[in-house]
């Protein structure tokens, strides 16, 4: 690039591009390296993930304040972990510090570095030097310093990769626990590598893309970090239009929890936090913002597989998975929410809103709820995360005529395949709740007996044709103001008392099984009838499930146990998205044959 032109939107966009694809090639390192905040070995994945989501919303633009705009915007929707946000942060800074011009110069450039400084240690409840934001400052303050050489710009910025490469190296000696492992800083080390890649375009105007399997291999020794976390979930969300400052929201996060960053303005700002209860956070914040992209990770779970794993073989599936947490937790079950929101606030299903929660809204709001499909990022993330320590995945979801979620997984399969060369199996289950918990059930004990994923997978079909599900609806109002049953028929059934038993067929679609007047009727029509699927085939196991519905649930549980001579796997309350379908009061029987 001639020393003399200025920098305009093109040219940062590719220049982010470079970038973003260096930083994703070595993010299997960066997840290798990390013990600090947290030992969740998920910074590279989470940093891959926040390039990913900018690199797939941003196009080229002339203008260098339009792009640095949509790249700042759409860094904050998609900006995943500490370091994420803190990368997104920096982003802001650099948008807001620029003027509205279609190019800058590269005095004007190093300016909005400098400026971008303070919004990254405003954003942080607690700034620890010896991390990201040590590094990014250094790196900043020398450009500064080199201000006036900028007719030798290029070289003023290859210079600063060893200030850069020097910030990295003594991170090491700031954090005890960097000195512990002798390794540096992994959210400092992306910013590094990131800007390895930008150079790459400067020096050469070369954008290494991502090729199949182009990632760099991490190093052979493994760091055994062992820590006591004092708090399980990594939390996020947007919040927009809030009527308290930044400072205040900051104020109420650390009384939730640690590891707080703020990426945005008071109008739309990204939180994180590490806390132990979401639910109660969220419910909080929303009494003065609107939350919207909620996003929890499960720290100890991911502590856990990347440090004890018990079998080589992951599972995913999706909160419609109905079972006990203890079976989720044995078996290191990644279960994935779906969203659920009433009017403008966006819950998580199960994770930032229980089923007492939702039931209250239920009857609170004026705004029946919405469900939404778990997006193709999340799985990304999810899936690359497990690519450093399984040698396979097995996901498995709900019936895709409720839902897109088995789409959006198989969109992330095929992207992650690409790029980390591990096989993904993505299953529609063509079915939900406690059909689709026997399903994960029966992967979860296959793989406990050492099961190949080729002999799992040939087996799945067999399963499925072998798993029934039977919900006896109490009342129709949820299924009227969903949209399921039209309004005219559900109120002469409610008026003449009809209690709809519906199931599921082939395909995974909605079906009448039969009805009875009464809840009581309708649960003598379902056990007669798996007494006569009973004469037929052994039951493998069966699951009873309810909707706030406990009292007559446990009763089922007992008829169906006298009958088959088997205890259900549990009695348990299925989640919010669920509930939403079937409406309260519902009781089912999940059952799988051998």
């Amino acid at each position: 690039m001639n020393p003399n032109q200025n920098i305009d939107g093109r040219y940062l966009y590719f220049a982010f591009l470079a970038g973003a694809n260096k930083l994703i090639k070595n993010l299997n390192e960066l997840n290798r390296i990390n013990v600090y905040p947290v030992a969740d070995k998920d910074t590279g994945s989470n940093m891959a993930s926040t390039m990913r989501s900018v690199m797939d919303r941003i196009s080229p633009n002339v203008s260098y304040k339009l792009m640095v705009d949509q790249i700042a915007e759409a860094a904050q929707v998609g900006a995943r972990g500490n370091s994420g946000i803190i990368m997104a942060q920096f982003l802001f800074g650099l948008s807001c510090e620029t003027s509205e011009k279609k190019s800058i110069s590269f005095l004007e450039f190093v300016e909005s570095v400098q400026s971008s400084i303070p919004y990254i240690y405003e954003s942080i409840g607690t700034p620890v030097e010896g991390t990201m934001l040590t590094v990014i400052k250094d790196w900043s303050e020398f450009l500064y310093s080199k201000r006036k050489q900028l007719e030798e710009f290029k070289q003023v910025l290859n210079d600063s990769m060893h200030v850069l490469e020097s910030s990295l190296k003594k991170t090491t000696d700031q954090l005890a626990v960097l000195k512990k492992h002798n390794i540096v800083d992994a959210g400092a080390k992306g910013f590094v590598v990131f800007i390895q890649g930008v150079m790459d375009f400067v020096n050469h105007g070369i954008i290494d893309r991502i090729k199949t399997p182009n990632l760099i291999p991490v190093a052979n020794s493994s760091i055994d970090h062992t820590e006591n976390l004092n708090y399980r979930y990594c939390t996020e969300a947007i919040l927009k239009d809030s009527s308290v400052a930044l400072s205040e929201i900051k104020e109420i996060l650390k009384m939730h929890g640690d590891s707080i960053v703020i990426n945005g303005g008071k109008n739309s700002c990204r939180i994180h936090v590490h806390t132990n209860n979401p639910s109660e956070l969220f419910h909080k914040l929303e009494n003065f913002a609107t939350i919207t992209s909620p996003k929890v990770d499960d720290m100890i779970r991911q502590s856990e597989i990347s440090k004890n794993k018990k079998w080589n073989i992951a599972i995913v599936t999706d909160s419609t998975c109905d079972l006990p947490q203890e079976i989720i937790d044995s078996y290191q079950i990644n279960v994935m929410p779906l969203h659920l929101s009433f009017g403008d606030s966006q819950y998580l299903d199960g994770v930032t809103i229980q089923s007492k929660e939702f039931y209250e809204l239920l009857k609170q709001s004026e705004h029946f709820p919405k469900t939404s499909q778990i997006n193709e990022y999340s799985f990304v993330n999810t899936y690359t995360q497990m690519a450093q320590n399984y040698d396979a995945i097995i996901s498995i979801h709900l019936s895709e005529k409720f839902s897109g979620t088995f789409r959006s997984a198989q969109k992330a399969a095929e992207r992650v395949q690409k790029e980390l060369n591990i096989p993904i199996h993505v299953i529609n289950s063509r079915n939900v709740s406690g059909g689709l918990g026997l399903l994960v059930l029966r992967i979860a004990k296959a793989i406990e007996q050492e099961k190949s994923v080729e002999f799992i997978i040939n087996q799945v079909d067999a399963w499925l044709s072998k798993t029934k599900i039977f919900v006896s609806v109490k009342s129709l109002t949820a299924m009227i103001k969903g949209g399921r049953v039209p309004p005219a028929v559900g109120k002469i059934a409610m008026l003449l008392r009809i209690n709809p038993i519906v199931s599921l067929n082939e395909f995974g679609e909605s079906k009448l099984f039969g009805q009875a007047i009464g809840q009581k009727a309708n649960i003598n029509k379902v056990i007669k009838h798996v007494q006569k699927l009973r004469k037929e085939e052994k039951i493998w196991n069966y699951i009873i499930l309810h909707a706030n519905n406990e009292a007559v649930a446990n009763k089922y549980g007992e008829r169906l146990e006298l009958l088959t001579g088997k205890a259900p796997i549990d009695v348990i309350n299925i989640s919010p998205v669920i509930g939403m379908i079937a409406g309260e009061g519902a009781v089912a029987v999940a059952l799988q044959f051998e």
